[in-house]
């Protein structure tokens, strides 16, 4: 999307050096836990990325329901973490 913010799609603890190594200072998580059987839980994700010293937010996002309230949210998380900012949900849709 821009140098300071990128989306993706599911993302797992494994990636974590890459993602670091790719310059990300932080990630912001869109999926609600639970929403699929194999993806990794929010508590997996943050702490593969604080052991990388990378920041975390959670701000999940029922899919096809993005509401302003959600859209505050990630606001907010975006003006509290360092940057670039790398967000993620299922596709990427509702990072986007």
């Amino acid at each position: 999307m821009s140098p300071k913010a990128t989306v993706s799609p599911q993302i797992a603890a494994m990636d974590m050096a890459a993602i670091k190594a790719a310059g990300y200072r932080a990630i912001i998580c869109n999926r609600p836990d639970g929403e699929g059987a194999d993806q990794p839980s929010f508590e997996e994700i943050e702490a593969a990325a604080k052991a990388e010293g990378i920041e975390t937010r959670y701000v999940p996002v029922e899919s096809g329901m993005v509401t302003d309230q959600d859209v505050a949210a990630f606001g907010q998380a975006l003006a509290e973490v360092q940057r670039p900012v790398l967000a993620y949900c299922r596709t990427g849709t509702r990072s986007a």
